[in-house]
């Protein structure tokens, strides 16, 4: 007799855990996501806005460390923050606050991003800092696509510093 969900698999080592990247890769990540955090907490702290979306840090990880993933690429930076955050704000507003509206939200924005070929993972936590955050349709500008924007702006120089180095993989 066969159950539907297989405890086995729970085991793991299908696969062995993937290597460390070199300690190089690591400084330049590093420096990556200091300086893209820096640029945005300076221009906010210079133009008196919040520039800082709690997922940007995650979208540093990807677009420093993995620049050549499709998730660091520009659409799905910018795009994937956009859809998830508007996704967020319309349920947040037709819906209010709920656990149930947070996770038709989060589970909405996930479908739009795979739907429109936009899909960033730290996207996926932006309508549940919407909802947490009660913001209001303002948050869509900034910080949510002007930050985005400049996280990959930030990136475009920066993953570009050197001959072997190319960033984005694709555009559009």
């Amino acid at each position: 007799m066969h159950s539907f969900f297989n405890w086995y698999k729970l085991n793991g080592q299908v696969s062995p855990c993937p290597k460390r990247l070199p300690l190089s890769m690591i400084l330049v990540a590093w420096l990556g996501g200091t300086l893209a955090t820096a640029t945005l907490a300076m221009l906010g702290s210079s133009v008196e806005l919040i520039m800082i979306l709690g997922s940007f840090g995650a979208s540093c990880l990807l677009i420093f460390a993995y620049p050549a993933s499709p998730f660091a690429q520009p659409r799905n930076v910018i795009g994937g923050h956009v859809i998830a955050t508007f996704t967020g704000l319309v349920f947040m507003m037709l819906f209010g606050i709920h656990w149930w509206s947070m996770a038709s939200a989060v589970g909405t924005a996930i479908a739009l991003m795979l739907v429109f070929r936009m899909p960033h993972p730290p996207a996926g936590s932006n309508p549940l800092i919407v909802m947490l955050g009660a913001v209001n349709w303002g948050f869509l500008i900034t910080p949510t696509l002007l930050g985005s924007i400049i996280l990959v702006m930030v990136a475009l120089i920066y993953n570009n510093l050197g001959k072997d180095k190319q960033y984005p993989t694709y555009w559009w």
